[in-house]
């Protein structure tokens, strides 16, 4: 029995873990938000991205690693909320007496009524726990797969992406601490008109008030998808899992629709959710942030094994992915750990599964240090070639050939990228042209 378990126990009696069931919810709180509109969006795969603009992020007051108690949003806030369909009852918990127990993720999150979980995005109301980023996402782009970064994935297609405020991690060097750090009331405004994310309705522009008013629920993402001829879908930017129940709906209906779906995340979840997504879910890009769980506990505020654990559960599961490491100066940049880690990957997971080291620019809580030097980089590719990983890759700086594929047989090259443009591509039927070599990956659609 976990910790958790335990707890739940001495807490009360646990109950099954609850179903989603449909139910509504907002909160009104203003944020300057920018709207991009892409012109001749179908014809040019473009899309609208919503950025979100100077505000007072919600870390800065906020304990980390901890639930935000009586936070919940209330009144006429939750029922403008329910109302915009944004509410949902959220799936993997446990209910004890008047407390609830997240089982999604590894945070565990126990929450008393008007408690917000630690991802900003779960609150207990009366004894049921809710997801508050059903159909509200803050931010959505027609991306480059290569982009994820996923670089033997359907190399040099589209993939609409989608993501909503909220994660469960406190990354000191987050990228994206705009939208991670953020909760769904400080992103959307449930009052006024609904604006529903059609592709004709985005073709034609979005004010800033509208972008805020925006319901895109699992239907209007895949339709999107299908008219911009994006082959995949991406759950992306902040961290998915903690969308859960939007990103699985949404994935069940993309694959009933001939639509793949792609996971971008920090792989920290039970697995029990995970294992239901995996029957959606056709490739990811798992974040490994180290190899040392102090280093996880004092950089992201996280566990190292849950992530370790996703990583065999993909494989077992038969799930593409791709592993990114961010190399951050300080921190993740020594050499022996990173050996450590390719080492661990090759073992548990063999030889074929590509790595992406990328650079750190200084962000968020880390502005302080450099970014990441660029022989670090080329150092870190060469341990792990080493080691014998055969697909490593360097990105987020330009290098030599740090987005080339070569044969693992005949070392020749058989994608070369620049930045996220494939420039040439000699796999074949998943092969090497020039020496027929399998190359791993997923090839075609």
């Amino acid at each position: 029995m976990d910790q958790a378990s335990r707890e739940d126990v001495a807490n009360g009696s646990a109950a099954e873990e609850s179903p989603a069931r449909e139910s509504r919810v907002t909160r009104r709180k203003v944020l300057k938000v920018s709207v991009a509109t892409a012109a001749g969006l179908a014809g040019a795969g473009g899309v609208a991205a919503l950025l979100l603009g100077p505000g007072a992020p919600s870390w800065r007051t906020a304990p980390s690693a901890e639930v935000f108690r009586g936070d919940a949003p209330s009144g006429e806030t939750w029922r403008l909320w329910r109302q915009r369909g944004w509410v949902r009852e959220a799936s993997h918990w446990r209910k004890l007496r008047d407390k609830v127990r997240c089982r999604l993720c590894p945070n565990n999150c126990l929450l008393a009524p008007g408690d917000r979980g630690r991802c900003r995005n779960r609150v207990n109301h009366e004894g049921t726990l809710y997801t508050l980023v059903y159909g509200n996402p803050c931010s959505f782009h027609n991306d480059h797969i290569e982009k994820k970064p996923l670089f033997h994935f359907l190399p040099g297609t589209k993939v609409f992406s989608v993501a909503t405020s909220g994660c469960g991690f406190r990354c000191l060097n987050c990228q994206n601490w705009d939208i991670s750090q953020r909760k769904p009331e400080e992103t959307k405004d449930a009052a006024g008109p609904e604006v529903l994310g059609t592709i004709e309705r985005l073709k034609e522009g979005l004010s800033r008030q509208d972008a805020r008013r925006l319901s895109m629920f699992p239907e209007h993402v895949v339709g999107i998808a299908e008219a911009l001829k994006a082959p995949s879908i991406a759950y992306t930017y902040s961290e998915p899992t903690c969308f859960f129940e939007y990103m699985i709906d949404t994935a069940r209906l993309a694959r009933d629709k001939g639509v793949k779906n792609v996971w971008v995340t920090c792989g920290y979840i039970h697995r029990k959710p995970l294992e239901e997504f995996c029957e959606v879910l056709d490739a990811a890009n798992v974040d490994l942030k180290g190899f040392d769980p102090e280093t996880y506990r004092t950089l992201n505020s996280g566990k190292l094994q849950p992530i370790l654990d996703t990583l065999k559960l993909l494989k077992d599961r038969g799930v593409w992915f791709e592993v990114t490491n961010l190399i951050v100066p300080t921190y993740t940049d020594d050499l022996g750990m990173i050996r450590r880690m390719c080492d661990w990957l090759v073992e548990n997971l063999g030889p074929d599964y590509p790595l992406h080291f990328s650079r750190f620019h200084p962000q968020h809580k880390l502005t302080h240090l450099p970014a990441t030097p660029s022989d670090v980089l080329i150092r870190a590719r060469s341990v792990a070639r080493d080691a014998g990983l055969r697909y490593v890759y360097v990105g987020n700086v330009v290098v030599e050939g740090g987005g080339r594929t070569y044969c693992p047989k005949c070392k020749r090259v058989v994608i070369d990228r620049y930045g996220y443009t494939v420039r040439t591509m000699d796999v074949v039927d998943g092969k090497c042209r020039f020496c027929g070599t399998p190359v791993a990956g997923v090839w075609d659609t």
